[in-house]
């Protein structure tokens, strides 16, 4: 009964058109005063020593990293290191823009930031090289969603602090479902351009291609820097975080050169105004959470479960529907933190893996990001491509079904995600 209060109060207040974060808050507030006998100081204290982590450090930090790559050029080497390598191949400027979008992600950990970064860019050049803008528009907002599959993920680092799970173990075993589907991207982005006969590129020299790598290897290296550290125990996640952030304003400003110094307080400004609209969120979820917990939602939704004989296959494939259905309405951020702490414990009694259960839920917000009305890459590319919501909606079909298919896979077959973690002994 208590359960069934609390989510009519939280969607009743989300349907009046109130922020996600505030009708967390007021929830717990309404819920704990006229509800409940839990003392009002325990939310207070709640308040505090939830967001007390570590973890949760690393948000504006790769944020901050993001940011002073987005501005300062490294997104359009690796635009052109990416063109000279598979240019040439059929489609060859929107398969340079999925392994460019797979690079970017792999030193941005945002997915509107690498649709922003890579998009600007190469959309106006595909238009101009004769590809139709539908086609460009669905292969670079798809491949955007991979910022926050290929570590470093912000959303991973949110359901890691939400489920105290491991944020290393989470980036390792983003590594090979990543991969895997920008390749599964790039193959339907192919087809696609054999079959419509769109344009190539002229074949580059190997003397042109090493000289696209030696101009993006500073932006590179970062992904060396992120994952070598974690992996190596140089420093922890969080420390990552830091060390990447110093490292992009470096090559930005000193190397690069393409980011000014007097820029560098508006890359500061944004960045503090998106940390603060996530630690606002998380603050608001954490309080969430403790409700949960301390009304025993989890733990009777488990219950009923085991009760009914649902084994982890149908739990899986419920929890696959029910994110699908909430990426329409609500942006991943609030998802990982409202549902995560729903549905881990359930899942941990159904002995599914965490950090297996943690990709499921990003594939699920990859997918989120490119479905309307609250699709955030849809909103970013919207203004670049100068196209409508729907019409980029009809745009990504192709690419979309290919990430549900990947959807399928990855959460039956959890050796995708593990295999990297695994080998290198994070996860059992």
């Amino acid at each position: 009964m208590n359960a069934a209060i609390i989510f009519v109060l939280l969607l009743a207040l989300m349907i009046t058109g109130m922020p996600v974060s505030i009708a967390l808050g007021l929830t717990v507030l309404t819920f704990l005063f006229a509800f409940s006998d839990v003392p009002i100081q325990a939310v207070a204290l709640k308040l505090f020593t939830g967001i007390e982590k570590f973890e949760i450090m690393a948000i504006p930090f790769f944020i901050l990293a993001g940011n002073f790559l987005t501005h300062g050029g490294v997104a359009r080497r690796m635009i052109v290191f990416a063109t000279s390598m598979i240019g040439h191949w059929h489609g060859g400027l929107a398969l340079a823009g999925v392994m460019a979008c797979a690079l970017f992600a792999a030193v941005s950990g945002s997915s509107p930031a690498t649709v922003v970064a890579i998009g600007s860019i190469l959309l106006p050049a595909m238009v101009k090289a004769g590809f139709p803008p539908r086609f460009g528009a669905g292969a670079i907002v798809s491949s955007g969603a991979l910022g926050i599959l290929i570590p470093p993920s912000i959303v991973m680092v949110m359901y890691a602090v939400s489920t105290n799970s491991s944020i290393g173990a989470l980036f390792m075993a983003g590594v090979v479902p990543g991969l895997m589907l920008a390749a599964m991207l790039g193959v339907t982005t192919w087809w696609r351009a054999w079959r419509g006969g769109y344009p190539r590129q002229p074949r580059t020299s190997w003397v042109g291609r090493w000289r696209a790598l030696r101009d993006s290897v500073w932006g590179l290296l970062l992904i060396v820097i992120v994952l070598g550290g974690i992996y190596t125990g140089l420093f922890t996640p969080t420390e990552a975080a830091a060390m990447s952030a110093v490292y992009a304003f470096i090559i930005a400003v000193f190397v690069y050169k393409d980011l000014k110094l007097s820029d560098v307080p508006r890359v500061l400004l944004a960045s503090a105004n998106m940390s603060a609209m996530l630690l606002y969120i998380i603050t608001n979820a954490v309080l969430f959470s403790f409700l949960m917990t301390s009304e025993q939602v989890p733990q009777g939704i488990a219950q009923w479960l085991l009760d009914a004989g649902l084994g982890p296959v149908v739990f899986l494939l419920l929890v696959n529907l029910l994110l699908l259905v909430a990426g329409n309405v609500m942006e991943p951020s609030s998802i990982v933190l409202i549902l995560a702490p729903i549905l881990f414990p359930v899942a941990i009694h159904l002995g599914i893996d965490p950090i297996h259960f943690g990709i499921i839920m990003v594939v699920n917000m990859e997918i989120g990001m490119l479905t309307p009305p609250v699709g955030l890459n849809l909103y970013v590319a919207s203004g670049i491509a100068k196209m409508g919501i729907t019409e980029l909606t009809i745009a990504v079909w192709p690419w979309l079904l290919t990430m549900l298919v990947f959807l399928g896979l990855v959460t039956y077959i959890p050796a995708i995600s593990l295999v990297f973690p695994r080998w290198l002994g994070m996860v059992q």
